[in-house]
């Protein structure tokens, strides 16, 4: 086909105009650039992603879950840089086409030559058809589904069968990479058309052999019975088979053996791997993050990246903005963790907050936080009534949080309400001033409020720098 002559101009002049839009962004005040390109330059050149996305040495990753996608991907793109290689990633977690895109055309030069050799994107469920359209992965890691956004995705079938149709049009040679502790997303599997690399917990340290509560998938995907558990971790995610029909979760190809958790929350790993044993410390906290990193390591094994490169990236990982953020004020600290669904609150509760001096819950009901809340009645606050003394409620639906926890025993007393997010912030900063350790439960928008107030007060940066 005849390139016109006008085709590398107009490319210069979309990256050109990208550019601009995140300046103009940032400059202005309307957040951190992250989106603003990924609809500007399509609009220019249709064709922009195609030229940057095909130079790249090593292809792609696309990463997708409920829980876990920004925290997974930046484990996967810290080992990347820590192994050599030089990833492009959607790192502030804008996660839908227009942030993917921006990530993109961001990391190129005028000329449509990117400034990496691996795309690392972490992909909204809903969005995950039109990324692996978009970015052609060479590897596809799906982590869980969970109840969340039921506003945005419906039930959590629905997503299920969004991501079959997605895998099924996976390129033969794309690996698929899958939770197979997750019976929705282990049914997935049968859909690929190439190579499928699985991965999961083998160790009855942690957990339980009772379902929890909050599962959000009970019935079999294949026949419709009921699942039985052996175990479980959290949610629904465990292991499971069904009587009925004989489908059961197989043995991961890539498995926690082992896990030791000390005083401070880090976690010694065991894992055994296709290349043989890997260990490791993780410093972070909860069984979820176990998960996390054992998704990033089945990715860069794919990837063929050496075995002790990725002991030591998850060894020397941080946390992500935001999720386990712990931010250092005075004599005391503040901890930022993201809750956006009853299993992942729950799950961030169960660290145990023992020497806390006061709780920061603030929950928006925007539509990148889902509109509808019910969720926050599937959350265990039972266990908050006098464990801590204050517990402050702000954001859009402070007057709901404030009523939950009346409902879960907690103390008038104990419950301060204050629906301008500032004030709360302010009472965070001064408690934190004073020698106390305070944690915040953001809901996705009202993270970002939290952090541009922490930012205003010099105690933060930008999140786009982080």
């Amino acid at each position: 086909m005849r390139v016109s002559p006008w085709m590398p101009f107009r490319l210069t002049l979309a990256l050109l105009a990208g550019r601009a839009a995140a300046f103009a962004s940032r400059r202005f005040g309307r957040g951190g650039g992250t989106v603003l390109p990924g609809h500007v330059v399509p609009r220019i050149h249709p064709h922009a992603v195609d030229r940057v996305i095909d130079q790249l040495p090593h292809g792609t990753v696309l990463l997708s879950g409920t829980n876990g996608k920004t925290t997974t991907t930046r484990m996967i793109s810290h080992i990347a840089t820590g192994s050599g290689l030089h990833p492009i990633h959607n790192r502030s977690g804008a996660n839908l086409m227009t942030g993917i895109v921006t990530a993109i055309v961001l990391n190129a030069d005028l000329r449509g030559r990117p400034r990496g050799d691996i795309g690392v994107f972490e992909a909204d469920e809903a969005q995950v058809p039109a990324a692996v359209e978009a970015v052609r992965p060479r590897v596809l890691a799906l982590l869980n589904i969970f109840r969340d956004q039921l506003d945005r995705y419906g039930e959590v079938d629905l997503v299920a069968r969004i991501w079959r149709d997605a895998v099924a049009r996976l390129d033969p040679e794309a690996t698929l990479v899958l939770n197979v502790d997750d019976p929705l997303a282990a049914q997935v599997a049968s859909a690929a058309r190439g190579p499928v690399v699985t991965f999961g917990l083998q160790v009855q340290s942690v957990g339980s052999p009772e379902l929890s509560h909050e599962a959000d998938k009970r019935l079999c995907p294949m026949c419709g019975h009921r699942l039985q558990y052996t175990w479980s971790y959290f949610g629904h995610i465990g292991h499971y088979l069904c009587q009925a029909c004989g489908w059961h979760r197989p043995r991961p190809d890539v498995s926690i053996e082992r896990i030791d958790t000390g005083r401070d929350g880090r976690m010694e790993l065991t894992m055994r791997t296709g290349a043989g044993e890997l260990s490791t410390v993780l410093p972070l906290p909860g069984v979820y993050n176990a998960y996390n990193a054992l998704a990033a390591v089945s990715v860069c094994q794919v990837l063929g990246l050496p075995t002790p490169a990725i002991a030591e990236g998850l060894r020397t990982f941080t946390a992500v903005f935001g999720r386990q953020e712990r931010v250092h004020v005075g004599e005391g600290s503040i901890v930022l963790a993201l809750v956006k669904n009853p299993v992942g609150f729950n799950q961030v509760l169960s660290w145990g907050f023992g020497s806390s001096s006061l709780f920061v819950i603030a929950v928006n009901d925007l539509l990148a936080d889902g509109t509808d809340v019910s969720w926050l009645w599937d959350v265990d606050f039972e266990p908050l009534a006098g464990s801590v003394e204050r517990i402050v409620c702000t954001g859009l639906r402070a007057q709901d949080m404030a009523l939950r926890l009346k409902y879960a025993l907690a103390s008038p007393s104990q419950i301060v309400t204050e629906p301008r997010v500032d004030r709360a912030v302010d009472m965070a900063v001064q408690a934190a001033a004073a020698g106390g350790h305070v944690v915040v439960f953001p809901t996705y928008t009202a993270m970002l409020t939290i952090r541009r107030e922490l930012q205003r007060r010099r105690i933060v940066a930008p999140f786009w720098e982080d």
